[in-house]
């Protein structure tokens, strides 16, 4: 088992490989990956239950994350397909523009380098993450969770084969194996090799990630997720917006995690949402004016405000207005996607105004998070902060930009 600082030390020199690599033969890689995964499925499948056969401790809807099943490695091979058809991230025409002493000037967009991703138990990350650096240009170390160790490994050494057989470096895909929480400390300070990390999981994973790297971090992905249901709005396009917004995937991080209630309309609209969601399995937790309205609501906590809980559970509050349910979002929000079921213009303005969130909606489920949906093809992750990449990330998220300068003998007077 190679240790974090070799694996980083290999992954500076591979991605000087990759990121030379014409459009045509990253693409090439994408489709040999796709078929490898074909090929090898039953030996994922059977790492795959190694680590089910372990997860006796997750919550069902985890447990769901963890698998990789024939229709989940159709997907990806599938998903891998449709990423060789996304235009090249790293494609030229560039700005370019003449200095008044006769220089040129060319703004170039570059691979980041290496990425690093430390994720849980999610393994088709392992192939999404994999897959967009080689689209991009960059070589990846991965560090996936305990609970898909052995699947982890077998998607890696799956992909690092085709970058073998096809005559290139195997480090441009790396799996630290090491899941002890040392290994994650050494890579969170590997400044020397790792250009930028990505962190997916909890939010007090994410949090622990931010507050310990010392090497660059695009904050990921926590979604404590809130939808407001205005006085104005429908019923039943609301109960259809909320119920699926909570249950169609509960353990994603764009999934609805708290459902804030106008006053006036929630003697009304409480009973109805609590059907549809009761119905739909959802344990349903309330604050003192909720449960008043309706017994089958349990007492929420203090600490249920500000808990991603990635199951079927959802905290429901009784607001008086508009601006508490705005001062309320964004004391508890960790700007993710927040939305806003409404019929009025100027409330829904202020709602989109006044919420500090990458992603904000009207009368849409939060579901629709994702790069894929957003039209960008493919999805590294969803960036929760302000610099660099901010919502769903695509292809362009894995680049920057250098200045190329070319002249003949100018000097600065």
């Amino acid at each position: 088992m190679l240790n974090v600082q070799e694996i980083g030390r290999r992954a500076k020199l591979a991605s000087r490989q990759v990121q030379g690599l014409s459009i045509e033969k990253r693409n090439q890689l994408l489709e040999l990956l796709a078929s490898n995964v074909s090929q090898q499925q039953d030996v994922i499948i059977q790492a795959n239950a190694l680590d089910l056969a372990k997860a006796s401790e997750l919550t069902e809807p985890m447990k769901n994350r963890l698998t990789l099943s024939e229709d989940v490695l159709a997907d990806i091979q599938v998903s891998l397909r449709e990423l060789a058809e996304l235009k090249d991230p790293l494609a030229a025409p560039y700005p370019e523009w003449t200095h008044p002493t006769g220089f040129k000037i060319v703004k170039k967009t570059v691979p980041l380098g290496v990425l690093a991703m430390v994720y849980e138990a999610r393994p088709n990350v392992t192939v999404d993450a994999a897959a967009l650096a080689i689209k991009s240009g960059n070589a990846v170390i991965l560090r996936g969770g305990k609970e898909a160790i052995q699947s982890n490994i077998a998607l890696v050494q799956v992909m690092r084969s085709v970058l073998k057989e096809a005559g290139y470096d195997e480090n441009i895909i790396q799996l630290i194996e090491d899941t002890s929480h040392d290994s994650v400390n050494e890579l969170l300070h590997l400044r020397e090799y790792v250009d930028v990390l990505i962190p997916r999981g909890s939010a007090r994973f994410i949090d622990f990630v931010v507050q310990n790297a010392t090497v660059p971090v695009i904050e990921t992905g926590a979604g404590n997720t809130h939808i407001f249901v205005d006085e104005s709005a429908d019923f039943d396009q609301a109960i259809k917006v909320i119920v699926n917004a909570k249950t169609q995937k509960p353990s994603v991080c764009n999934a609805a995690e708290k459902l804030l209630i106008h006053e006036s309309i929630a003697a009304d609209f409480l009973p109805r949402i609590a059907d549809a969601l009761i119905q739909k399995g959802v344990e349903l937790r309330g604050d003192e004016a909720a449960v008043a309205i309706d017994g089958r609501l349990k007492q929420a906590t203090d600490e249920d405000w500000d808990t991603e809980y990635n199951d079927l559970i959802m905290g429901v509050r009784v607001v008086a207005d508009l601006d508490e349910a705005i001062d309320w979002i964004n004391a508890h929000t960790t700007h993710h996607s927040e939305t806003i079921l409404s019929k009025q213009a100027e409330n829904v303005a202020a709602f989109m105004n006044q919420i500090d969130a990458a992603v904000l909606y009207q009368n849409v489920s939060s579901r629709f998070t994702d790069g894929f949906e957003f039209g960008f093809g493919a999805e590294i992750g969803i960036s929760t902060q302000k610099l660099h990449a901010r919502g769903p990330m695509g292809l362009e998220a894995l680049t920057t930009i250098k200045y190329e300068v070319f002249g003949e003998g100018q000097v600065r007077g």
